[in-house]
């Protein structure tokens, strides 16, 4: 057992999961602390930089911060029209090279604001001209230090080593950041998603039953379009970096392109169904899958759930289809971690794994 496992497993008290569990559980008070204390910094944030009219986003980020940088990609792209892409942090770290970033907005997404890949990066991005704005869960890191703005998640201390509060926290930020670059209403938009993340985090006996048909898979696809990819990704890594499950994520679009052909009556699908454009993009796929008798898992809406082998309901009525993602990753994150208990395995200690990832 490596020594961050044995300080996490006695600061639970050998209880596993127990950590997991209760960061699970603190989201809908996180989700209410950032709008009401969080979203008006987030705002004076967002109108700083929209006064320097940015022309183009890069995004830099790695692991779950990854997958809400991708979130920020389709919010920036379809709400703003902002041509957006996610950096790849090795050609300045690593190769050393050089680009203009004149007026490009450059943000990077990180829990602990502390993996020294991400602050080289972004320094390097400031000297290069660069807008920089941090989205950290530390706001006296390193990677605040070297960015021009930042912005803190507040989603408080998270000790269990999958992330959960603090990628809903990174949503959130997000969306309210996007939604101020436009002066936009955003808090009143998101205003019931701390009550409906307690509905969905209080069905725990459900996903636990859930669970039980899938603790013997030996490998998962997950797949969605639009605003639930990123949930399908992030869905996937917890499932990986848990119950060591092999769970591959892919866009509807791209599933058909090949990987399709994996897919058969055994291995679990996972669909990621959002009440809106992106659900009805995926319906051709979910078609498919249905035609190869796949073992169909949905989360989405009641209808969606009702033709799929089995499913989790989601309360989306009335909910925009860009602040989905924050409810959809609820019980896929408590799926991960039943599926883990469920296996004889602790979700708050995942082998080989460390807190901050120390990537150059």
């Amino acid at each position: 057992m490596s020594a961050t496992s044995s300080a996490v497993q006695q600061d639970q008290g050998e209880q596993p999961g127990r950590i997991m569990s209760g960061e699970m559980a603190e989201q809908p008070a996180m989700l209410r602390r950032i709008l009401q204390r969080g979203a008006p910094r987030i705002r004076e944030v967002a109108a700083e930089i929209a006064a320097k009219k940015p022309r183009f986003v890069l995004l830099t980020a790695r692991g779950s911060s990854d997958n809400a940088a991708l979130y920020a990609k389709y919010l920036l792209e379809i709400r703003l029209g902002l041509p957006c892409g996610l950096a790849s942090m090795s050609t300045t770290t690593a190769y050393g090279a050089r680009p203009d970033l004149t007026d490009v907005l450059v943000i990077t997404v990180s829990q602990s604001g502390g993996s020294p890949d991400l602050v080289a990066s972004t320094k390097a991005a400031r000297a290069a001209g660069a807008i920089t704005l941090a989205v950290t869960n530390n706001p006296d890191s390193p990677l605040a230090a070297v960015s021009e703005h930042s912005i803190d998640i507040l989603a408080g201390p998270e000790k269990a080593l999958p992330a959960t509060k603090t990628y809903t926290a990174s949503l959130l930020a997000l969306y309210l950041f996007v939604d101020g670059l436009t002066a936009g209403d955003g808090p009143a938009a998101a205003e019931a998603l701390p009550g409906l993340a307690e509905q969905i985090l209080s069905r725990k006996d459900e996903v636990k039953s859930l669970a039980a048909r899938y603790r013997f898979a030996e490998r998962m696809v997950i797949t969605s379009r639009g605003y639930g990819y990123p949930t399908a990704k992030e869905a996937a890594l917890k499932l990986m970096e848990t119950s060591y499950i092999p769970a591959l994520s892919y866009s509807g679009a791209d599933l058909l392109h090949g990987p399709l052909a994996m897919v058969d009556n055994i291995s679990p699908v996972i669909a990621v169904v959002t009440d809106g454009r992106g659900g009805e993009a995926l319906q051709p796929v979910l078609d498919r899958l249905r035609g190869r008798g796949a073992d169909l898992f949905v989360v989405g809406p009641k209808a969606q759930v009702e033709a799929a082998s089995a499913g989790f309901a989601l309360p989306t009525a009335g909910v925009p289809e860009e602040l989905q993602p924050i409810l959809e990753i609820l019980p896929l994150q408590m799926l991960a971690y039943e599926v883990t208990i469920a296996r004889g395995q602790d979700p708050d200690a995942p082998r080989a794994l460390a807190k901050v990832t120390e990537t150059h």
